[in-house]
This record gives structure tokens, C-alpha cells and sequence, in this order.
């Protein structure tokens, strides 16, 4: 079981070395458009063909299972800044995404109906923060994950980005890694 307790927020304060992202340094205009770009790059990955469904290696996603995976997340991150919006200090429920994707066979979806699916989310999910209020402070509204770990509006953001990012790197250095076709 994966639940959502790994501590990937030290890439709030700096660069990740293994995909270069720099969360830290995302401002709040620039999220809804980082969103739609890191949608259109998923775009790309899902219309490229080729092996989409082909692991390469053992406990390493395909770029289907990455994409379905991006999807998904898009989809939590919308409901989970809903309610940082909508109430006060909410705590998220649990979000076990091994579990997302046996539940989801994400080795059998369409990669074309996850393409129209990622950047319907994305939308969504890039419009809902456009909505943020500069003002009032509401890119600082709390919220916080069951294990206790504390987020704002733009750390939110910032989070999400990174793992947008960090996952087309993932699909893109395993691609690299995969033997050629014969």
C-alpha cells in the first residue's frame, strides 16, 4: 500500500535533482498556464505511439500508467483545493495511488481517452486557480494531508507542479532506458 505519506515537500524549497524542477520559485500567475503546459506535454507522450503500455522494468509504470497517474492527481488536486477554498483548514482524506491504479487498471485504458482526460483536468483544475483571489490571502489558505503534513494554496500548487514535471521525466528517462524494438 502507497498511501500519500511519502515527504516529497523539501521540493518546495529546492530544485529536485532528478527532474531539475524548482517549485520554490513557481509565483501563483504562473500556475493555471505551468498546468495547461505540463497537459500539452502529456499530449505529446500519449500521441507519440510506440510502447505506452510496455514497463521497462519490473515496479516502473509505463507512460500509460504514468499518464493515468497524472490524471488522477490532476483530479485530487482539484477537489483537494475546493475544499482548502471552501473550508477552513480541511484535512485530506488518504489517496493510495497503487491501489488508483489497480482499481483504475490503468494498463487497459485508452491512451487517447487519457489524453482527452488529462487535459480536461488540467483545465478544470488550471481555471479553479485562476479563481484564487490574489487578495485576502487566499494563497495562503491551509489544508493538510491525514499525516499531518501542512500545505497553502501556492504550496499546493507547488507540489502539483513538481509532480507533473517529475513524472515526464520519469516516462521520458525510461523511454531512453527501454531496449530499441527489433
Amino acid at each position: 500500500m502507497a498511501l500519500d505519506t511519502k515527504d516529497w515537500t523539501w521540493t518546495l524549497e529546492r530544485r529536485c535533482p532528478e527532474c531539475g524542477e524548482d517549485a520554490s520559485r513557481i509565483q501563483p500567475e504562473q500556475v493555471p498556464g505551468l498546468i495547461r503546459d505540463c497537459a500539452a506535454q502529456w499530449q505529446k507522450v500519449l500521441s507519440a505511439g510506440g510502447r505506452l503500455r510496455d514497463r521497462p522494468q519490473p515496479g516502473v509504470w509505463s507512460p500509460l500508467e504514468y499518464a493515468c497517474h497524472v490524471r488522477d492527481v490532476l483530479r485530487l488536486f482539484d477537489h483537494r483545493l475546493e475544499l482548502m477554498l471552501t473550508r477552513d483548514d480541511p484535512v485530506f482524506d488518504d489517496w493510495d495511488q497503487d491501489d488508483a491504479a489497480r482499481r483504475g487498471r490503468y494498463p487497459e485504458q485508452d491512451p487517447q481517452q487519457v489524453a482527452l482526460d488529462i487535459v480536461d483536468a488540467a483545465s478544470t483544475l488550471a481555471d479553479r486557480f485562476t479563481s484564487v483571489p490574489a487578495q485576502e490571502g487566499q494563497w495562503e489558505r491551509p489544508g493538510r494531508r491525514n499525516d499531518g503534513v501542512r500545505f497553502t494554496v501556492i504550496t499546493l500548487a507547488r507540489y502539483l507542479l513538481h509532480e507533473l514535471v517529475h513524472h515526464l521525466h520519469d516516462v521520458r528517462f525510461a523511454t531512453r532506458a527501454q531496449p530499441p524494438t527489433t
